[in-house]
């Protein structure tokens, strides 16, 4: 029996978020975006209400913050998206909200926090964790036993080899290879990465 799935957000990422639902065989009911002019998405009708309260929910917003505060701001349950041609291993774990690309590899051990996004491409080896609300890009790279806390932002095609610690809400900026510890709120940069500032709004 199909699943039915509602959808809040409408943009870019909405768009693979939705095609994801469909490779899965679940049923799309409704996609919500409070933006009043936005009102079709690939063929489905857009809604500015709140979701209906019996349908799983998928967060389909790029933004780490803004997806933590709809969280709060709803009492449906959520869902898991994970692509058919995403290769995970049976004994890593993914909690509800999260989504998974296509071409995602995900390797024994690992766990995957609430309401992520493990971007297209993306390889998460060995016993790596990961905390709610983080966004792995693509083609993005952590080697085993990586830690990564809440809400941090893995930037496209960066690096992260063994055994390093990222904090929380930090931003690892695109090609980055990171080769040492990450504070708390870090934007790092580079290669070897290197903090550039530090971000707390």
């Amino acid at each position: 029996m199909e699943k039915k799935y509602g959808i809040i957000g409408a943009g870019g990422h909405a768009k693979v978020v939705l095609e994801i639902i469909e490779q899965m065989g679940e049923l799309v009911v409704e996609v919500v975006d409070k933006n009043p002019l936005v009102n079709e998405l690939m063929g489905y009708r857009v809604s500015h209400d709140l979701p209906a309260e019996n349908l799983i929910l998928l967060i389909a917003v790029g933004e780490n913050r803004v997806r933590k505060k709809v969280v709060a701001e709803i009492s449906n349950s959520f869902g898991i998206a994970i692509h058919p041609k995403a290769n995970l291993s049976s004994r890593c774990t993914v909690a509800v909200g999260t989504v998974v690309m296509a071409g995602v590899s995900i390797n024994s051990g690992a766990k995957i926090g609430s309401h992520c996004i493990i971007n297209t491409n993306a390889s998460i080896d060995h016993d790596c964790e990961i905390a709610d609300f983080v966004h792995i890009s693509p083609g993005a790279s952590l080697a085993g036993n990586v830690l990564v806390g809440e809400g941090t932002h893995i930037g496209i095609g960066s690096s992260i080899i063994q055994g390093v610690s990222i904090g929380k809400w930090a931003t690892i900026g695109a090609g980055s290879v990171i080769v040492c510890d990450v504070p708390d709120y870090a934007v790092v940069i580079g290669v070897p990465g290197k903090i550039l500032k530090y971000n707390k709004d």
